[in-house]
């Protein structure tokens, strides 16, 4: 086999520790839910998996190892991130604004051109965030056995089965918490905080992102 059962067993678990510990993307996710409904929580789940599916390829045919030698680029992906997250907080402190004038409405995510909003705005801040490679580089390799030959194939392979599991926890998440925001959001107070906290957490995640170098 590509890799041992045992070791697939092994990185299976790590894998669900790693994805149930709260982290930026579980925040994102969760902000999405409570503001946009469970439909909104699922496809940032699925637009999450979708960005860490770019992380894997690139990771694996070796891009990762090239932007980590390269302290600039690292900064200007880290950079630009951290705006483009602040984008984003913006627009869910102005959502919390009008909130006041659509009491009761359903999440803005319900069309297709919203549902396709929710899903770039969940891959591109997985992608924007440069650390999610470099932790790849340093987490997959533990799990790798080049004496049984094919290392990118290994590295796709562990990969997908960390989408998986990440999608299964995230997805739940983005569930739970559309349906706590359904159920919270008739009320024009509520929607108005709901954006409110989505824009907080943006922000913070904006302000992390910004401040952590390395």
């Amino acid at each position: 086999m590509l890799v041992d059962p045992q070791v697939v067993a092994a990185f299976c678990l790590a894998a669900l520790l790693m994805s149930l510990a709260p982290g930026p993307d579980m925040m994102f996710i969760t902000a999405t839910g409570l503001s946009s409904g469970p439909r909104a929580g699922l496809l940032a789940a699925v637009g999450v998996s979708a960005g860490l599916a770019v992380h894997t390829s690139a990771a694996a045919l070796g891009l990762g190892a090239v932007l980590e030698a390269f302290p600039a680029a690292f900064t200007a992906v880290r950079i630009a991130g951290a705006c483009y997250l602040v984008v984003l907080a913006v627009l869910a402190f102005r959502d919390a604004v009008r909130a006041g004038a659509a009491a009761g409405a359903a999440p803005r995510a319900a069309g297709g051109a919203g549902r396709l909003r929710v899903f770039v705005r969940a891959m591109l801040t997985n992608l924007a965030n440069p650390k999610v490679i470099v932790f790849y580089l340093a987490f997959f390799p533990q799990f790798i056995d080049p004496s049984r030959g094919h290392v990118a194939a290994q590295f796709f392979l562990l990969g997908a089965l960390f989408i998986m599991v990440g999608l299964c926890v995230d997805a739940a998440a983005g569930l739970l918490s559309g349906r706590l925001g359904d159920a919270l959001r008739r009320r024009p107070l509520v929607q108005r905080v709901l954006h409110a906290f989505s824009g907080t957490v943006f922000a913070g995640l904006a302000l992390r992102l910004a401040a952590d170098s390395r």
